[in-house]
């Protein structure tokens, strides 16, 4: 359902407001938030892969100008609001936009014990707040055999537009949770079986290429912000402290980075599994 939109007051694209300030943006999303309840994906796959994780698309914004289809799996029914060049100048602060910008509707969250449910192998972010980061992990993880992930109350919203861009939608079918105030929110990760991994770049730290994994041995690999790295609370709390081997005066690399080693050195240790 195509509607023409001139002015960039208009109500009815007023969700869509504040992209080009995240801070504004992540601020509006969080709960209590003026368009709390959504999430905002960009781009034609991105868009594509929420729907496949069965997210219910509520609107779209498009350029005007746009002769392309839009994805086959969007219904007419959606309100596809098509955009004089004015109104995305404003919005997106560029005359085009990667092809569409579309509003979801968010599920509730669930809780941990729901998130990793049937899990063998999850990660659990603490503290790590740029989005950029955190959906370079979630790509990774979602290419990588992470089967769910979890996150401190200090993570950045793993549904905010940016975080969804540079994870390319690969994350949105991944079940995720919150946690409390770490240690006493790994509690129930511990509970539910799982060995916490502590990535470090402590040098007394276990190389991951020593890793020895059991057959059928839960494991939840916990990831510390850029910078700060995880917690004394979340180190003291985990059951192994492991590291990437560096060369050089280099002491570590980028989380992101740091994540898809350590994802696909655990599932190189799970191929090599020791019996029970």
């Amino acid at each position: 359902m195509r509607i023409e939109i001139t002015d960039p007051d208009d109500p009815r694209i007023a969700v869509f407001q504040g992209l080009r300030d995240h801070v504004l943006r992540q601020r509006r999303e969080q709960p209590g938030g003026d368009v709390d309840g959504v999430f905002v994906a960009e781009g034609d796959i991105v868009v594509e892969r929420a729907l496949r994780a069965n997210y219910s698309l509520l609107s779209l914004l498009i350029d005007g100008k746009r002769t392309k289809p839009l994805p086959a799996v969007i219904s007419d029914n959606v309100p596809v609001y098509a955009c004089a060049p004015n109104v995305l100048q404003k919005i997106t602060g560029y005359h085009l936009h990667r092809g569409v910008i579309a509003c979801f509707a968010r599920r509730p969250l669930m809780s941990v014990e729901e998130a990793i449910s049937g899990a063998t192998t999850i990660a659990i972010a603490e503290g790590i707040n740029n989005p950029t980061n955190l959906g370079v992990i979630l790509r990774c993880a979602a290419g990588l055999s992470i089967d769910a992930y979890l996150l401190s109350k200090t993570c950045c919203d793993p549904l905010y537009r940016r975080c969804g861009r540079v994870s390319m939608g690969e994350a949105y079918e991944l079940p995720y949770g919150r946690l409390g105030a770490f240690p006493e929110g790994l509690d129930a990760v511990s509970r539910s079986g799982f060995t916490l991994l502590a990535l470090t770049p402590d040098p007394t730290a276990m190389p991951l290429s020593e890793l020895a994994v059991s057959r059928g041995q839960k494991l939840a690999l916990l990831l510390g912000a850029e910078g700060p790295g995880l917690s004394q609370a979340a180190l003291d709390a985990s059951d192994h402290r492991v590291r990437i081997p560096m060369a050089g005066v280099v002491d570590s690399i980028n989380v992101g980075s740091a994540a898809a080693v350590a994802f696909y050195a655990i599932a190189e240790a799970r191929k090599n599994a020791t019996p029970t």
